[in-house]
């Protein structure tokens, strides 16, 4: 079992996001436990097309949704995903930049770490 606060570097867990705040518990952080299903673990900068790729697949992080006090996403937001889209992304060419010491651990059984650093706006 992993420590639930440590990221792909090793470190303590950084801070994603408060502003939109994110992640799976909306605690600002790429936390995750048992009942986060789809590993929102990878602590991600949108962009315009990572937004319209997500939409096209069905899941529209850019339409507010006041009802849930979402306010939609931006490009420039950073957003917990999830490992699996993020790599699904990757695989389409369309993966945003991420933040390594923001993304958890449990990211890297999903993904491998020298493909997270490709994209890392942190890179060691």
């Amino acid at each position: 079992m992993r420590d639930p606060s440590l990221n792909v570097l090793g470190s303590a867990l950084e801070s994603c996001s408060t502003a939109p705040v994110t992640g799976f518990f909306r605690d600002g952080c790429c936390n995750t436990g048992p009942m986060d299903q789809g590993l929102h673990t990878v602590c991600a900068l949108m962009t315009a097309e990572f937004l319209a790729y997500s939409k096209y697949l069905g899941n529209d992080l850019s339409t507010p949704r006041p009802e849930y006090g979402f306010a939609g996403l931006k490009p420039g937001d950073q957003w917990c995903l999830c490992a699996g889209r993020f790599l699904q992304a990757h695989e389409e060419g369309v993966a945003p930049q991420i933040r390594l010491k923001a993304t958890h651990q449990r990211t890297l059984d999903v993904v491998a770490r020298d493909l997270l650093e490709r994209y890392a706006t942190d890179a060691p």
